[in-house]
């Protein structure tokens, strides 16, 4: 709020502070009355100054229209409308921004728009296609003009074979809180097969991003224990849109979850954000060469090697993470692709495809 009444201003500094005044959402608009208690206070001069409010907001409306291109400041009823016998109210739309657009932002925002197209909730995607939106409307014509503006008639998103799935923005907004205060947070949770939610309580730990699922992990509440391993057995982890409320408990997570040892990469290499038999294995794969030229584009691993065997075959060997993601690939594979070693891993996917192949025979 201003030090001193906005009437006392030069105008365009009058049009910055009652941006910075007007309320931002609908629910809390105010009245020119309302207003007026920081805008003017000088009595003698109270019609004066009501009447330059009036102006004033004005003025910032046609100049979010012309320089923005938003109709940022709200009037209820709407601008157009004769409010004869009403009571106006004024508000900034909760999503405006006046943050300095560069280059770097539109491309920042085209990028995300683009990428993340088939990974993020729907709710995730309209946000950020909501912000894009927001950019191009401020800086209409510099955008248009520019290389990167241009760029856009060259893009295209094809849509996932698999939708991401529903998020309810308040779990996503309560459990966004939970971490950054290291809060508690007690879930209503729905077990992929069972018939009914169950009441948790969670240490939070972070979000884990699997394709197009996102998954809360943290750790079942307990006492702090000297032995790593046993503190670990109490680590889960919740996929989000099967979280149907979360509440932030206050009370601060335990120390010992902010440990080194329970580090999101830590946690990673450990294999216990997803499900894997072995925290590494040395995969050596059969693979038909012309099946290969994605293994060069998108190696398996760092220290992915691919050798020839004649003009049909190729071996493919790497340090991978023997997960429930991998196997699926491998049978994706089918006819292309063969398991060599480990023999653990080539009877699992053995069977799957014998089982795959059942359903088509019967």
């Amino acid at each position: 709020m201003p030090t001193h009444p906005i009437a006392s201003y030069t105008k365009s500094t009058r049009l910055f502070a009652l941006y910075q005044c007007l309320p931002r959402s609908e629910a809390d608009a105010m009245s020119l009355t309302e207003i007026m208690v920081a805008y003017g206070d000088n009595s003698d001069n109270f019609a004066n100054e009501r009447k330059n409010l009036e102006n004033d907001l004005i003025g910032l409306n046609q100049m979010f229209n012309d320089i923005f291109y938003s109709d940022a400041l709200v009037r209820v009823p709407a601008w157009a409308k004769n409010i004869s016998g009403q009571t106006a109210r004024f508000y900034i739309e909760p999503s405006f921004s006046i943050d300095i657009i560069n280059e770097q932002t539109v491309f920042f925002w085209e990028m995300l728009d683009k990428y993340t197209a088939n990974y993020l909730p729907t709710s995730f995607k309209q946000s950020i296609t909501d912000k894009l939106a927001q950019l191009r409307r401020q800086d209409k014509d510099n955008f248009h003009q520019s290389k990167l503006g241009q760029w856009q008639n060259y893009l295209i998103t094809l849509p996932s074979i698999v939708q991401a799935p529903k998020l309810d923005n308040d779990v996503l907004g309560s459990i966004h809180q939970a971490l950054l205060q290291n809060h508690q947070l007690r879930i209503i949770y729905q077990k992929k097969w069972a018939g009914k939610s169950a009441v948790r309580m969670v240490y939070p730990k972070g979000l884990i991003f699997i394709d197009n699922m996102m998954y809360l992990t943290g750790f079942n509440p307990t006492d702090d224990h000297i032995d790593n391993d046993v503190l670990l057995k109490k680590h889960r982890n919740f996929a989000v849109n099967r979280i149907t409320e979360a509440i932030v408990i206050d009370k601060l997570v335990p120390d010992w979850v902010g440990r080194d040892t329970f580090s999101l990469e830590y946690l990673r290499k450990l294999g216990r954000l997803e499900k894997t038999d072995d925290t590494q294995i040395k995969l050596v794969l059969k693979v038909q060469r012309f099946a290969c030229q994605h293994l060069y584009e998108r190696p398996l691993s760092q220290d992915q090697q691919i050798t020839m065997i004649d003009d049909t075959w190729n071996q493919v060997s790497a340090t991978v993470a023997n997960t429930k993601r991998l196997q699926d690939w491998l049978v994706s594979m089918s006819q292309l692709a063969m398991v060599v070693e480990p023999s653990e891993l080539k009877a699992v996917i053995l069977e799957r495809l014998k089982s795959a192949l059942a359903l088509y025979e019967n």
